[in-house]
């Protein structure tokens, strides 16, 4: 189990393992956040927010929900309004640069869609 949090702690997220590989979208959004995803099943993730500091964005085509840290501001993760889709994105920044540092990444061309 590897574990990270926001900038000031009060959301923390577990994954099982690094993902395979890292994706960069290009989209709107994601190139602001500067997020750097690894895709898991919803059902993978555990998100603690025992103060309920997380806020939600929802966007564009209304898909997903982009979540961040109402505290520090953080953006801790996204997960698909549809809860029939079994994959969501977690920001690996938010993990030891160990974890991801050395992963491979692929370009996510969300600003094309």
């Amino acid at each position: 189990m590897i574990e990270g949090s926001c900038h000031c702690g009060a959301v923390r997220l577990s994954l099982p393992e690094a993902p395979a590989d890292l994706g960069s979208c290009n989209c709107s959004l994601c190139r602001r956040i500067g997020g750097l995803w690894g895709y898991y099943r919803p059902d993978q993730v555990v998100v603690e927010d025992p103060e309920g500091r997380l806020a939600g964005y929802v966007q564009g085509d209304a898909t997903l929900t982009t979540w961040h840290c109402g505290q520090c501001g953080c953006t801790t993760h996204w997960s698909p309004r549809d809860p029939a889709l079994e994959r969501m994105g977690v920001n690996l920044r938010l993990f030891d640069p160990a974890i991801w540092e050395r992963l491979p990444r692929r370009l996510v061309d969300g600003a094309s869609w």
